[in-house]
């Protein structure tokens, strides 16, 4: 009963999670080879109620679940097209371009983000995943409205104890954050809000104490756009990414 309250009447993300549980390793990794062989045309029923109109009255939370899946789902499809390929950077304009539909609409990736941003919640930056191995975890599972909350201080917590994107140096008074921290500062300080508060918020407990002290010295990490798939992307360099870059410009 408990399980069944937890999907939403209006959409059903159960699809969603199904796939996620399926394709998604324990580090976050996607299957990609596997998941374009076996279940593209699941991903596909799902995107199609994703794509459809939503509800006039669907509440806020479900709107905010639906819009992150939304961006996890769409990412992932255009990956599944373009695959193998080591890096999102290496097919045409990725975030720009409009040529998804959600909610009735023609759309890119980066309208679905900014949506999202406009609603004034910091943590979107910790569950929105581009398909980067720099890029906060994939969540095993779709968001859902009734355990949002819980869900996007999780993944929050899941990201910053990665040491592999976030390391945190007490005796330095230093955290070597996310370039996510750097490109979305504004973010981060409305409303008086710091980096260092939500680093403190979510950051391993045993790591919090000094970022709630002041003077915390705060250094951008590279960014990894090396797919995050379970094979390739491992050896997606800096340089490679500068050239993709200015080649999707």
């Amino acid at each position: 009963m408990l399980a069944a309250q937890a999907w939403s009447a209006d959409l059903d993300h159960a699809p969603w999670d199904v796939l996620l549980k399926k394709y998604v390793n324990a580090q976050s990794r996607v299957d990609y080879q596997r998941w374009k062989a076996e279940d593209v045309p699941a991903l596909d029923v799902y995107l199609k109620t994703i794509a459809a109109p939503w509800p006039a009255a669907m509440p806020a939370p479900e709107r905010k679940a639906a819009s992150i899946n939304a961006y996890n789902a769409l990412v992932i499809r255009w990956i599944l097209t373009q695959y193998p390929t080591r890096s999102i950077w290496k097919t045409k304009k990725p975030f720009s371009a409009v040529r998804h539909f959600v909610d009735g609409k023609k759309v890119s990736l980066d309208d679905v983000e900014n949506k999202l941003r406009d609603l004034g919640d910091s943590r979107v930056h910790a569950v929105l995943v581009c398909a980067a191995r720099g890029c906060p975890p994939l969540r095993r599972e779709a968001y859902v409205a009734i355990r949002l909350d819980e869900q996007m201080d999780s993944n929050a917590r899941a990201w910053l104890a990665n040491p592999e994107l976030n390391r945190f140096l007490p005796e330095e008074k230093t955290a070597e954050v996310s370039s996510i921290f750097d490109w979305f500062k504004g973010d981060f300080q409305r409303n008086g809000a710091t980096v260092e508060q939500f680093l403190a918020r979510f950051a391993p407990e045993d790591k919090t104490a000094f970022l709630k002290e002041g003077g915390v010295k705060l250094k951008y990490l590279d960014y990894n756009w090396g797919l995050n798939d379970t094979t390739l992307g491992g050896d997606y360099s800096k340089a490679g990414y500068l050239w993709d870059w200015v080649w999707n410009r």
